[in-house]
């Protein structure tokens, strides 16, 4: 079959073999807690998908790194949650690098060589509280920098080897700053506790990551220029972007497996089959169409809109498709009804639709995006 081939060929052309492991896996066995996934991305040279050539990776951009992520979605949908993450946490890092004379690209050799994964710590935003206010708050004594506080969830708890963590720190002038620091997952006060109860993304081992005293070296922390009313500053314009681009094309492939299974159905109309296939591609290409700009405020902007535009159709078509399965495909297999659940999970990640209205009216109004 021709449906996602484009994606899948992107995938095995830089993971061989990994789409073809992926599949031979039951999807219960995939997406339970403990699964075989996140083990498979690791083993099959996943980690390095967006570090630079120079450094060792494979220099995937946006634009190839969106096909990657639906095609994970259709296998697991855990796996390409979980790895969205990862793959956020390490295009910051190599932006930083492009403009940093630190040790910035020694990390990303190390995450080339080693198959390092590295979850992401970064605020989310929670009721009452502002997305950029970060749970982790940073004390600092001489030269010293000690973190303390938790993320709940943190996706790839149980497999990460670095943390990349949004931090609370203090300022020059006495107020707060928005920091970035990278902690070994390994250091002395990192520790994880259960946190996410639902069988729907268990595979992403998003559970809580604690730090109690965590000592981080100062070069280790980068200072961001994010403004108190939600201003970004290149990096994290550029870190949301990813973000916002991978996830939505992880979702859309999700979606995309339960596509595939009605399409395997020649009892179904075939103007339906037709229907979802055009509703998911026409989500997709306008993905694809802003993961092929530069990231900066106008096209994280687009971004969003591409994002809640994808979460319509996602819901539009998965109910479409399960009416079209019919009962005993929902009743015959598990499948369908967890497909079904995890797909329409986009909705939960931040900025949520509700909160970024008023914020992106501003903007075609001429205001700088902000986030609130």
């Amino acid at each position: 079959m021709q449906y996602l081939r484009r994606e899948r060929d992107q995938l095995e052309r830089l993971l061989p073999g990994l789409d073809d492991a992926l599949a031979d896996v039951p999807l219960a066995e995939l997406e339970q807690q403990g699964g075989p996934g996140i083990g498979l991305f690791r083993d099959h040279g996943g980690a390095a998908l967006l570090v630079p050539n120079e450094h060792g990776g494979h220099g995937a951009d946006l634009l190839t790194m969106v096909r990657v992520q639906r095609a994970l979605g259709a296998r697991s949908p855990s796996v390409a949650v979980a790895t969205t993450m990862h793959h956020f946490s390490v295009a910051s890092l190599a932006e930083t690098a492009r403009t940093s004379s630190g040790m910035e690209w020694l990390l990303l050799s190390a995450i080339a060589k080693d198959n390092l994964l590295l979850a992401s710590a970064f605020a989310e935003g929670r009721t009452g509280q502002h997305i950029l206010s970060p749970s982790i708050v940073a004390r600092v004594d001489g030269g010293k920098v000690f973190l303390n506080g938790s993320k709940k969830p943190c996706s790839l708890a149980r497999s990460m080897n670095l943390i990349t963590a949004s931090v609370s720190l203090p300022g020059p002038d006495g107020t707060s700053q928005l920091a970035v620091a990278l902690v070994p997952a390994d250091a002395p006060g990192v520790s994880v506790k259960p946190f996410w109860t639902s069988p729907v993304l268990a595979g992403a081992e998003s559970d809580e990551v604690v730090l109690t005293d965590v000592e981080v070296p100062e070069e280790l922390v980068v200072r961001t220029g994010v403004t108190s009313d939600g201003q970004l500053d290149h990096l994290q314009t550029v870190g949301f972007v990813w973000f916002e681009l991978l996830m939505t094309a992880s979702y859309l492939g999700v979606a995309s497996a339960l596509v595939e299974r009605v399409l395997q159905v020649d009892k179904v109309d075939a103007r339906l089959r037709a229907d979802v296939v055009s509703a998911l591609q026409a989500a997709m290409l306008a993905v694809e169409r802003v993961a092929s700009q530069e990231p900066d405020h106008d096209s994280l902007a687009d971004a969003l809109a591409v994002r809640y535009a994808a979460q319509d159709a996602i819901d539009q078509v998965a109910g479409r498709c399960v009416e079209a399965l019919g009962g005993m495909a929902f009743i015959g297999s598990g499948d369908v009804a967890y497909l079904n659940s995890a797909c329409r999970a986009l909705a939960f990640h931040p900025p949520a639709r509700a909160r970024m209205s008023g914020a992106l009216l501003d903007r075609l109004r001429g205001e700088p995006l902000r986030i609130p």
